[in-house]
Formats: C-alpha cells, structure tokens, sequence
C-alpha cells in the first residue's frame, strides 16, 4: 500500500522536471517524446527484475534518489550557476543527470506499487484547482 509521503515526494519532484523529461532533441529540432510513463515504468521493471537482487528498499532507493538528485543540482550549478567545472571534472549534462533521477523515481514506484500516471493525473487536477487564481495569466492569443 502507498503512502501519503511517497506519493507527495514523487509528485513534487515528479512535477519539477517532467517537462523537460518529455522533451528530446532530434537533429538540433525539439520533439516530444511518446513514452507513457506507464511503458517507462514497464521497461524498468524488465530491466530489474533480470538481476537476482530485484528491488532495493524503499530506504535504499531514497538514499539513491537523493544521491542522483544531488548530482543533478551540481550540474544545474555548473551549467547556469556561477560555479563552474574544473578541468579534471567528468563531463555530464543536465538532461543525463534528469534521466538518472527519472530512473530511479520509476524504480521506487515500481517496487512500492505506484503508478505514476495516476499520481501525475491527480497532482494535475491538484495544482489546476488550487493554483486556479493563484497566479497572473498569460493574455490568450486571438486567432
């Protein structure tokens, strides 16, 4: 059974970068990827379940997903903060360091029998209902 900390920590990370998630570059043009987080999660399972040692613990997932996030918010620094890499530093990208957190978010929901889908519906419906006034809108566009 999930809990309420799961699925609020996947949702706020989730929400974060799953734009950027979706995006991918294909000869210089931007083109939205097709995936559903339901093949992701799929694919992550057949991926895992091939090793003896299948899912590592909850605790251990969140130890990895807080190590890979702390490796995405370095690149984030180096790529538009002012510190910048040293020589001698492996060159990574954001968007590897994305890739990495999206993983294992899917292996954590994976072996704690959530699904994203349901967790992205609901936190959509969420923020379109709280934020609804919250936040100046853009002028629509004439047609």
């Amino acid at each position: 059974m999930e809990s309420s900390f799961s699925q609020s920590l996947f949702s706020r990370i989730y929400q974060e970068f799953l734009v950027i998630c979706n995006i991918k570059k294909k000869g210089g043009e931007e083109i939205m990827n097709e995936r559903s987080l339901s093949s992701m999660q799929q694919e992550v399972d057949e991926y895992i379940q091939q090793f003896k040692v299948g899912y590592f613990s909850p605790l251990a997932q969140m130890a990895r997903l807080t190590e890979e996030i702390g490796e995405l918010a370095r690149e984030v620094n180096h790529t538009y903060g002012e510190k910048k890499k040293k020589v001698t530093e492996h060159e990574n990208s954001v968007d590897e360091e994305l890739g990495d957190v999206l993983f294992v978010i899917l292996s954590m929901a994976n072996s704690l029998e959530i699904d994203l889908t349901e967790v992205f519906e609901k936190n959509m419906e969420k923020f379109n209902r709280r934020d609804h006034n919250r936040f100046e809108r853009k002028a629509k566009k004439n047609k």
